[in-house]
């Protein structure tokens, strides 16, 4: 039997600061985790850079059943603090559009800088642990008089004063992602807000997959709504669907119920042109243009030739009314786009859902039911925007739980 003040589950983002922060406090510390490297999500995050945080952190930046949750952890650790301690390992980074920070070198700069945090801290990391089960020490004894749990694992017998649950969602399941947190916050009963995946590629219906298959491996800037929220950046058409960064952001909010698909998502090509007014204009610069020459002018020619075949725009523009233009405009920029669904938490980078936050304290991370229990990171509903904000989420989860512990 082995006696830590601390046992955290994943040596993730948010468990690996965790422990950091305990150590510092002369907590006795061990991570434990199933894989058979520390950090391997962080590895691949940002194309392998690490979109590591972003200067622009709010609570707007996040779902959540309870939008003010995050609130506290966000404003105890902030994104200069992540960045002081990249200065104290020479660590180089750059800014990329809408504030967000990413690694100049690699994502293993950030992996190599927390497991030192961890070393300089004397925390134990032990790989290819899985946990067999956790349950509420069964006694007291004189020799543990204030360990609350058993921890059953391959890697041996633990009791432990705090448990910390940093095992991540469901997103990424060629990682090992698994459901465990989650089964261990019913366990101890704790309510679990429904998941689903999140900034995830949406599907075509199959209608769909036939009018625009031409068009996969194609970029363009378009603005997504769904209900009151509206995206605006690059689109992606794929051959399953569509994908890129205005999509994924989209994808978070966007929800399959009652096993059909959700309402649909309106998409604004061109969000920067009043494209009606632009082809009145051209109806009386160039009157015998075809359509769908002129928008080639103003959209890449293959998704202009495409949209205009489906809806047989294939007249010159003076055949057509101001009405009848009104509606050509409306095809493009109130473009009525019904996903069959997601590609699912196998390309998805986010959970959406998870631990409730009102059985969590904000102030701690602990559990308000069970004392020394712990939730943080992906495990718990919260759920970041695209750019960074999911690791500043996990850092400043972890560094709060990591104060009381």
């Amino acid at each position: 039997m082995s006696y830590f003040d601390v046992l955290i589950i994943g040596a993730s983002a948010s468990g690996l600061m965790c422990a950091i922060e305990a150590g510092k406090r002369g907590k006795k510390v061990v991570v434990l985790d199933h894989a058979t490297k520390a950090g391997k999500k962080i590895r691949i995050s940002g194309g392998g850079r690490c979109n590591f945080t972003n200067y622009d952190v709010s609570a707007h930046n996040y779902l959540s059943e309870n939008k003010h949750f995050c609130k506290s952890a966000l404003s105890r650790y902030q994104y200069y603090d992540f960045l002081s301690l990249m200065a104290e390992y020479d660590i180089p980074w750059h800014e990329r559009d809408h504030g967000q920070l990413f690694c100049d070198r690699s994502a293993n700069d950030i992996i190599q800088m927390l497991l030192s945090e961890c070393q300089k801290y004397q925390v134990i990391i032990q790989l290819n642990a899985h946990i067999e089960s956790v349950n509420k020490n069964s006694m007291n004894s004189d020799e543990s008089p204030s360990y609350q749990f058993d921890i059953k694992s391959t890697q041996g017998f633990f009791q432990v004063a705090s448990l910390v649950i940093a095992t991540g969602g469901l997103s990424v399941s060629k990682m090992g992602a698994s459901d465990f947190g989650l089964r261990l916050a019913k366990q101890f009963g704790l309510n679990i807000i429904p998941t689903r995946p999140g900034l995830v590629p949406l599907s075509y219906s199959a209608k769909d997959s036939q009018r625009y298959k031409q068009l996969s491996g194609i970029a363009l800037e378009a603005e997504l709504s769904y209900g009151d929220h509206s995206f605006k950046e690059n689109l992606l058409f794929t051959h399953k669907g569509i994908s890129g960064p205005a999509v994924l952001q989209i994808s978070s909010y966007w929800k399959v119920e009652n096993n059909r698909a959700g309402d649909t998502i309106h998409i604004k090509l061109l969000p920067e042109l009043d494209l009606q007014d632009w082809l009145l204009e051209k109806q009386k610069q160039q009157p015998k243009a075809l359509v769908k020459n002129l928008l080639s002018k103003i959209l890449i020619k293959r998704v202009s030739e495409c949209f205009c075949q489906i809806h047989s725009f294939d007249k010159s523009i003076n055949q057509y009314n101001h009405s009848e233009l009104k509606d050509i405009a409306d095809v493009f920029q109130k473009w009525c786009f019904w996903p069959d669904g997601t590609e699912g938490y196998r390309v998805a980078e986010v959970t959406v859902g998870g631990v409730d936050t009102n059985d969590l304290s904000s102030k701690t991370m602990q559990a308000k039911n069970e004392e020394g229990l712990y939730f943080i990171g992906e495990v718990v509903d919260v759920t970041g925007h695209l750019g960074g904000f999911n690791f500043q989420w996990a850092w400043a989860s972890g560094y709060t739980a990591g104060q009381f512990v």
